[in-house]
């Protein structure tokens, strides 16, 4: 059984002719200790259906379950980590973690609290940034805190809400490499990212399931990556199975784009149509 099980889920916004119809009819299973991407391009509402899955966003029509249950906000046993980091500008680092450690477990002593926190941030290399503030920190630096809270509560389910879109490639590249050895099978913390690259979710996914152009947005057949994780770029460039896995995903999203296109003009679309610069896939070398 399942662990998420999200069923015909439509949302909207607005009403009447200025009714955005966002998505429509979709359906995702996520097993216990699994990692799952849901790829696609921006404003197709990843970011919707995630915040439905979490809670934080009603739904239209439609069914969303964790281990059974009927979600209806977000769980004690659930991280969200967000793209803008979220984070309280007068607290620093450690106690932005801790306040986090004390809302999930509020009968630990402070002390007890506050070592949770420096441990998971030490994990992620802050060690030295302990008592530093947001507005005193890197971009990179801010985010590295939000995983860390997001992992300091000891999750059983961790929502990834395309954690490093603001980031630069360096940062990025680094932090995708932390989180994969955060999210090793040696943690059996249940994962959903949403991501516009295809490469990010090749190298941090078990499974990836490509979303639709929207309007009205829905989720195509999940394509596995059958590699032992966590995984380095570097292996993934010359490996057969995730050149394959990217070959699938990028087919799947170039058919939902010429789909797309073909409706807005009115006409069929093209056999072939350009694949949006943000799904491109990485050159690989020779």
């Amino acid at each position: 059984m399942a662990l998420i099980e999200a069923s015909g889920i439509s949302k909207s916004f607005g009403a009447g002719s200025r009714a955005r119809h966002v998505l429509d009819d979709v359906s995702l299973a996520v097993d216990r200790g699994e990692f799952v991407s849901i790829a696609g391009p921006m404003g197709s509402g990843k970011s919707t259906l995630l915040g439905i899955l979490a809670g934080l966003i009603p739904r239209d029509r439609g069914t969303v379950r964790i281990d059974g249950a009927p979600v209806r906000d977000l769980r004690r046993d659930t991280a969200f980590v967000f793209q803008n980091y979220s984070l309280l500008p007068w607290f620093s680092a450690l106690e932005n973690v801790r306040l986090a450690v004390g809302a999930a477990f509020p009968g630990r002593p402070r002390a007890a609290q506050r070592d949770q926190a420096q441990e998971v941030l030490e994990l992620v290399g802050l060690g030295n940034a302990l008592h530093r503030r947001p507005g005193q920190l890197s971009g990179g630096m801010r985010q590295r805190v939000a995983i860390a809270r997001a992992f300091a509560i000891e999750p059983e389910i961790l929502l990834l809400d395309e954690p490093f879109g603001a980031l630069d490639a360096l940062t990025r590249e680094t932090l995708q490499l932390e989180l994969a050895k955060l999210c090793s099978p040696g943690r059996p913390v249940t994962t959903v990212m949403i991501t516009n690259s295809v490469d990010e979710a090749i190298l941090m996914s078990d499974r990836i399931v490509p979303l639709s152009h929207g309007p009205g947005a829905t989720l195509g057949a999940p394509i596995a990556v059958a590699l032992p994780r966590p995984r380095t770029k570097a292996i993934l460039t010359h490996d057969r199975e995730a050149l394959h896995a990217r070959a699938q995903v990028i087919e799947a999203l170039t058919a939902s784009f010429a789909r797309q296109a073909g409706r807005g003009r009115g006409r069929r679309a093209p056999a072939e149509a350009p694949v949006p610069c943000a799904l491109a896939p990485l050159e690989t070398e020779p």
